[in-house]
Formats: C-alpha cells, structure tokens, sequence
C-alpha cells in the first residue's frame, strides 16, 4: 500500500515538472522512480537506456539478473532481444535498398531463384497464387495475411487468412521469408550481414543473433508472470524474427545511431519511419482479430518498415515491443527530438511499468499503450 501511494505521489510530482519542461528529468530523479515501480510490480530486472538529439544520455541498470544466485543486473548484462531483433534488422534491409541490392515493391517471385512453395516449409501455399504478391514492403509492414506463426493454427499450416498489403496483422512468418530471401536470393549471410551492418557499425560488443559461450559469464534469466524463472535460451540458430542476445549498453548505442539515421540515406531513412498502412485494429495480440478502433486513425497508427509509427504532439514517433512469456522490451522514439526510450526486462512483468516509465522520460506522448498491450 505504501509503495503504491508512493509511486502515486511521486509519478504525480514528475508528471508536473515534465510539463513544464521541455527536458528530461535528472538521472537520479528517474532511476528513483523506475526503483519504486519495480518493487510495486515485484520486476526482478530491467534496464533503461535514455536518448536525446540522437545522443545517449542515460543508461542503468536496475535489480537482478538471477534472483536464484542472487547476481545484479548489470548494463552489460546479456538479455534476450527478442522482436527488437526485427527492427534491427529493418534497418540492415534499408542499407541494402541504398546499394539498390534489394527493392522493396518487388515480388518473392522474382526475388528468390525458384517459387516459394518449392522451398522447405513453404508446400502449404503451393495452391494459393497469393504468395506471388509478397513483397519485401508487405512483409516488413505486418501485411503479409499470415498467422504470426503457423505453430499457432490448429494445423500448424501455414495459409493467408487475407490478400496481402491489404491490413496490418503482426506476423514473424514474414521475416522469415525476408531471410529467406536475403540467403537465397542475394547468397548472404544474415548474421554475418547483422554483425558487420549493425553490431560492428555500433560497438555492439555483447550482442549477437547466436549465443556465444561468452554470455554465460554475465546472462539474464528470465521470469513470467507468476515469477517463475525460465532459463537463458541459448539459440544456435539465427532468427530476423528474434534470435538477438544483447545489453542495454548496446541497445543504447544501436538506438541513438538509428534515429541519427547513421548509414542510411536520407529517403530510406524516412521511409524507415513513413506511414506504408494504416492500422486499424484495435489491439496488435491476438492478431487476426476484426475488431477495429477509431482512435487509431486520430493518432495516424500505422506500419513503417519493421516499427510502428504514430503521430505525437512534436511530431512523428515510432515504436517497437518485443515480448515472450519471461522477457518485456520497448523502444519509443521521436523524431523531432531524436529522443528515445529503451527498456528492457528479464521480467514480463515490468511491461506493466512501461507506460510511467515512457511518460516520464518522454513527457506527454500519444503512445498507443491500450494497443501494444491489449488494455
């Protein structure tokens, strides 16, 4: 009761100060806030990393990175990327438009050097001419018309429940199919092309798209909603979908080069961030649902390439989650500012913080929250 009053209070005081500011607030100010947020929603660990004219300005690190062993999180403490992994890896596809190596409105047709039903789990659609009408634009988008992974079809089939481009339906079978056009297609190797584009470009010491036996010295477990420790996957096999370990160190420097918009032109840049569909549904999970909201519109909630745009009060914003049952990431930047938000957590439970967390780094935002997480 204490600690909820006190969050209460204390986001109450801050909220003022941010209104009447056009800054961010200290970093003791903020790190004692994120303090008393955990401890209200019990969150084992989290990170933060704040950016601001595309500078890092910020990063901590805040409780454990395994309460079992009793080992602090630490900021270059290796945590699961999960879906951030996807954003990244829009912006390694975007690089590869500037070398005019990869066009996105081309269809997989001519992309890949045979059909797409001829490659290994793609029969399923041998039967639908619709697979003709992918692009690298669809998938990035989330318009492909797929489940977001078949494993979640009765079946376990892959199939289209839509035309593609034709709405916005969150679906990682699509970075499946951009890697595999970047293997089959263009000979390349995705975590190499990951490695020297992105980690390398950025000081990315402690991230990878594999394990490396090094994390094990310094690695996050992860906990559910019950607060149930699950165990570090140590993933052998690269995944634009979401395979990415990093730190919060690295996220940090990834995220203040990204809205620099450093390595790319100044049209992929924008692209990056434009508004390619709208999105009307009313929640992002489950993701085949009809129901829509009106809101959307009002805030221009769309799908840029691998990230979510909106329109805020300063100008265009755009975000990214990423989120398994024992891991909480997000990342919100606006453009105007360059300024950013990164949080990550060992701990689905610190999504439930993310909301007070954002407004008080970045002030009032439209963030579309009831969204991303289905409230």
């Amino acid at each position: 009761m204490r600690i909820v009053l006190a969050a209460a209070l204390l986001g109450s005081s801050l909220a003022c100060r941010i209104s009447n500011s056009p800054g961010i607030p200290s970093p003791d100010t903020v790190d004692a806030h994120v303090r008393v947020l955990m401890a209200r929603e019990r969150v084992e660990g989290l990170a933060l990393a704040i950016i601001d004219r595309g500078q890092v300005v910020h990063v901590k690190a805040f409780g454990v990175r395994s309460r079992e062993r009793n080992l602090p999180l630490t900021t270059s403490t290796v945590m699961y990327g999960a879906s951030l992994t996807k954003a990244a890896f829009g912006y390694m596809l975007m690089q590869l438009v500037d070398e005019g190596r990869l066009d996105l409105d081309r269809s997989v047709a001519q992309l890949l050097p045979k059909p797409l039903p001829e490659y290994e789990g793609y029969a399923d659609l041998a039967n639908d001419p619709r697979w003709r009408a992918l692009t690298p634009r669809i998938l990035l988008t989330h318009s492909s018309g797929f489940a977001n992974f078949r494993t979640l079809e009765s079946d376990r089939k892959l199939r289209f429940h839509f035309d593609p481009g034709t709405r916005y339906a969150y679906a990682g079978e699509g970075f499946y199919i951009l890697q595999l056009i970047l293997e089959e297609g263009l000979k390349l190797n995705v975590g190499r092309e990951m490695q020297t584009r992105v980690f390398d470009r950025f000081g990315m010491t402690n991230t990878s798209m594999t394990w490396r036996p090094d994390f094990a010295a310094n690695l996050a477990d992860g906990y559910r909603l019950d607060g149930t420790m699950e165990p570090h996957d140590e993933r052998s096999r690269v995944s634009a979908a979401g395979s990415m370990d990093t730190s919060i160190e690295d996220q940090a420097r990834m995220w203040a080069g990204i809205v620099r918009g450093d390595g790319l032109s100044a049209k992929s840049r924008a692209e990056r961030v434009g508004s390619h569909l709208a999105i009307r549904s009313a929640h992002q999970f489950p993701t085949l649902i009809d129901a829509t909201d009106s809101r959307n519109a009002d805030i221009g909630l769309s799908a840029g390439l691998g990230v979510v745009t909106f329109n805020d009060r300063s100008g265009r914003a755009w975000f990214k989650g990423g989120h398994n049952d024992w891991t909480g990431n997000m990342v919100i930047c606006l453009e105007a500012k360059q300024r950013c938000v990164v949080m990550l957590a060992n701990d689905v439970r610190a999504e439930r913080i993310y909301p007070e967390i954002a407004r008080l780094v970045l002030g009032e935002t439209k963030m579309p929250w009831r969204w991303e997480y289905s409230s």
